[in-house]
């Protein structure tokens, strides 16, 4: 089994809740978040203004509302599961967000006590 987290952009999550129940994916969490990435043009002003006058206080950047997106498949829908979350929401441009894949070690059913892959369907 493995567990999806994907950051995502807050406009994306309609397309993105769609497109996974295309895929036969449709069980997931989603909360909001707040997060920044490399921000390489916030970055970018804030060096500019330490190196211009020590005087000028940079402006920090600030953290940006996302939503994340919380999943667990079995291994062989992993991929289609990542592929889907891609597709979305690339737009090519900084912020479409991270996807991470991790291994998740065991899954129960609190309604009815099943465990492992039973769960997931």
């Amino acid at each position: 089994m493995k567990m999806i987290l994907a950051i995502i952009r807050i406009a994306k999550m309609q397309e993105t809740k769609e497109a996974l129940a295309g895929a036969d994916l449709p069980s997931f969490t989603a909360i909001p978040v707040l997060g920044r990435g490399q921000g390489h043009g916030d970055l970018e002003k804030i060096k500019t203004a330490m190196l211009d006058t020590l005087e000028t206080i940079p402006e920090v950047p600030r953290l940006k509302s996302k939503r994340m997106i919380t999943l667990v498949v079995t291994d062989e829908k992993k991929d289609i599961a990542v592929e889907t979350i891609l597709k979305v929401n690339r737009t090519e441009k900084s912020g479409d967000g991270k996807i991470f894949v991790v291994e998740a070690i065991g899954s129960y059913s609190v309604h009815t006590g099943e465990s492992g892959n039973a769960t997931l369907d």
